[in-house]
């Protein structure tokens, strides 16, 4: 098969840069080692600050975010006796830090892209990247129910300025 952006891992950082090429109508595939529910099941960290808040928003990812995250405007650090108050939105302009499980986010993003029927392989084996440094770089993969399979990227070419 051919596309033109192979993404390893479909984590944050590969999911989001997955909606962002669709958004520029690039096409891409996404390769994962674990199960789809191992990746929007485990337990990660959930501060999310702002710019990334935005980010769903935009991509239009942030409905459950909007109804389940917590808007946190700043912190309390004790010491010496005393609590010193750090607040956010007066540091930064109004902005906030948003408390909502790695996990949801995953699964936002997951959801964004499979709604799109956009490609998302999971329990990928033996992932290796060929002829990366030439016209037309290849990932090899294994999946149980495929023998084995290789993506084909077109040409390179520049990618458009995001704004």
């Amino acid at each position: 098969m051919r596309t033109q952006i192979g993404i390893v891992g479909a984590g944050p950082a590969g999911l989001f840069l997955s909606l962002l090429l669709q958004r520029l109508g690039i096409e891409s595939v996404v390769l994962e080692m674990h199960t789809r529910k191992y990746v929007e099941e485990r337990i990660r960290a959930g501060v999310l600050e702002q710019g990334t808040v935005d980010l769903m928003h935009e991509l239009g990812v942030g409905e459950r975010l909007k109804r389940q995250g917590l808007q946190h405007g700043g912190i309390e650090l004790r010491f010496g006796g005393c609590g010193h108050r750090i607040d956010f939105r007066e540091l930064t302009g109004g902005k906030c830090v948003t408390i909502y499980a790695q996990h949801e986010v995953i699964k936002d993003l997951v959801a964004a892209r499979l709604a799109k029927n956009r490609p998302i392989i999971f329990e990928a084996e033996d992932v290796s990247v060929h002829g990366l440094e030439s016209a037309s770089p290849t990932i090899h993969f294994r999946v149980e129910t495929i023998p084995s399979v290789g993506w084909e990227f077109w040409p390179r070419r520049r990618l458009p300025r995001m704004s």
